[in-house]
């Protein structure tokens, strides 16, 4: 790869020889886009090595507790020699706000330990998904039959694919300037003279790293700028254009 700041995801995933790791470290020194990137895509390995795990909710014992401190309990019963109907426990105001609080707590306590059951299974999913295109994205950069194809971006930057027919996949590199507030660039693959996105990157973002797959099928990679949030065309002129074939 010949342009330095393309080797950021590479370095992430030590796809890098020791040559192109030193010279790549000597360059991070000194380059502030890379450096951000290079943090981003480390905090991202990082989550992935974090078990998800779970604990009963905190607050859940201690809204049980006080409310069983506010209520007034029952009294023990004194002895009676005069036979009564046994009091039932439904009958005693006390006693119902004692159940009714319990009950309030239990269906509170039980609501949140639900919402925060289904935010670990959330991320433990997210985190799986994300761990699952790491791996392949490494195989792509390590492939046998891996080609790279670079090419100037107009008006500044370069863009760099990555691409494995045994994968059917390429990894997009991307180092340019910012396309402009609210802008996006946006990559797209050609089938002959058919468009199809793949992928969008969030507004004024201008550095990236992408795993885009259905790539055998292309004669080309597109980039463009659209309007944050991308477009279902490209939007002309295309600013950069790599051959796939």
């Amino acid at each position: 790869m010949s342009e330095i700041h393309s080797l950021a995801g590479p370095y992430v995933l030590h796809a890098l020889d020791e040559s192109e790791r030193e010279t790549f470290i000597q360059h991070l020194r000194g380059c502030q886009t890379c450096a951000d990137e290079v943090a981003e895509l480390n905090e991202t390995v990082a989550r992935l090595a974090d078990d998800a795990w779970s604990v009963p909710p905190p607050a859940l014992r201690g809204n049980v507790l006080a409310a069983v401190r506010r209520t007034r309990q029952i009294p023990p019963a004194r002895p009676v020699r005069v036979r009564r109907e046994p009091t039932r426990w439904w009958r005693h105001p006390a006693a119902l706000v004692t159940a009714a609080c319990l009950l309030v707590a239990a269906l509170v306590g039980g609501a949140t330990w639900t919402v925060q059951e289904q935010r670990l299974r959330d991320e433990r999913a997210t985190a799986q998904a994300a761990q699952q295109e790491l791996a392949r994205t490494q195989a792509v950069l390590t492939a046998q039959d891996a080609t790279v194809r670079t090419a100037n971006v107009a008006g500044g930057g370069k863009v760099t694919v990555v691409a494995s027919p045994s994968q059917d996949a390429a990894v997009i590199l991307l180092a340019s300037h910012s396309p402009g507030e609210q802008k996006a660039y946006q990559f797209w693959l050609m089938e002959g003279s058919t468009p199809h996105s793949a992928g969008v990157l969030a507004a004024g973002q201008a550095t990236a790293t992408r795993l885009v797959s259905g790539v055998n099928a292309a004669d080309a990679m597109g980039l463009t700028v659209e309007p944050a949030g991308g477009s279902t065309t490209p939007t002309l002129p295309i600013i950069a254009e790599i051959p796939m074939k």
